[in-house]
C-alpha cells in the first residue's frame, strides 16, 4: 500500500524521536477531544514538545484550530513546530538545546 507524504514524514519523526529517547504518543483526533491537537505529543529531555507534520511543502497549510492549539503550547512554556520535512525536527531541537 503507498504511504502518503505525510506519512513518510510522520515515520521519520518516529525514527529520530526513537533514536533520541523521547516518550511520545500521537493522540487520534476524534469529536470528543481538542481539536487542532499536533500530531506528536512528545517528552524529551525533560522538556514538552508537540509537532504537527505536513506534508511536503504544506508547512503552512494550518488551520485555525491547529494554530491556537500551537498558541496556547507556547503560552504553556511548552515548544511546538509544524514541521514538513523530518530534517527540521533536528534543525529546531538543536536550536532549542533539546538535543545536540
Amino acid at each position: 500500500m503507498a504511504r502518503t507524504p505525510e506519512a513518510a514524514v510522520k515515520a521519520a519523526v518516529k525514527a529520530k524521536l526513537t533514536a533520541a529517547g523521547a516518550w511520545f504518543c500521537l493522540p487520534i483526533g476524534t469529536g470528543y477531544g481538542n481539536s487542532g491537537v499536533p500530531d506528536f505529543i512528545c517528552c524529551l529531555d525533560g522538556r514538552f514538545v508537540a509537532i504537527e507534520t505536513k506534508a511536503p511543502g504544506k508547512r503552512r497549510n494550518t488551520t485555525a484550530m491547529q494554530d491556537k492549539q500551537i498558541v496556547g503550547i507556547h503560552k504553556a512554556g511548552g515548544i511546538a513546530m509544524v514541521i514538513d520535512n523530518a530534517d527540521q525536527l533536528d534543525e529546531f531541537l538543536t536550536r532549542q538545546g533539546v538535543t545536540q
